[in-house]
């Protein structure tokens, strides 16, 4: 069911939010969001594409496709290509910060920063391979807090 008020784009209901990271290797991706941060893989039907997902996450992986195969790592049409990095992300909620940050720096996982404390909580931002950011965050007040599931 489609839901407009003929001003904005229709909205569909969705239980899950879908992000998009553009990668330089996409199996290098896989092997990095499954291995350390508990994506599971839910498909990956051409080298350039995978989904993962984790929770109401899904993360969606394209490599840079200047061959004109299409999908979401094609150029805009002036020829701007799709890259990697920036500082748009998405965040993990974790219950030790320290904890995770130490697991993750004992697998040779880069980080861009320490540890921050802001008035909601702590986070660190870490890259993967491509060098796309990720937040840990661990909430202090419990408004920041996301809903458990269910």
């Amino acid at each position: 069911m489609w839901a407009s008020d003929g001003n904005t784009v229709p909205v569909v209901p969705m239980t899950s939010v879908q992000v998009r990271y553009i990668v330089r290797d996409v199996d290098a991706a896989i092997a990095f969001y499954t291995t350390h941060l508990g994506f599971h893989l839910d498909m990956h039907p051409a080298p350039p594409f995978a989904m993962l997902s984790r929770g109401d996450l899904r993360l969606v992986l394209s490599a840079p496709n200047s061959g004109g195969g299409g999908g979401g790592g094609q150029p805009m049409p002036d020829g701007t290509q799709p890259v990697p990095g920036g500082w748009n992300r998405f965040a993990i909620h974790v219950d030790d910060l320290e904890a995770a940050v130490g697991r993750l720096r004992a697998a040779g996982v880069h980080f861009r920063n320490d540890i921050v404390v802001g008035v909601g909580g702590k986070q660190i931002l870490l890259d993967d391979p491509s060098g796309n950011p990720v937040e840990l965050f661990e909430p202090s007040r419990e408004e920041a807090r996301l809903a458990p599931p269910g």
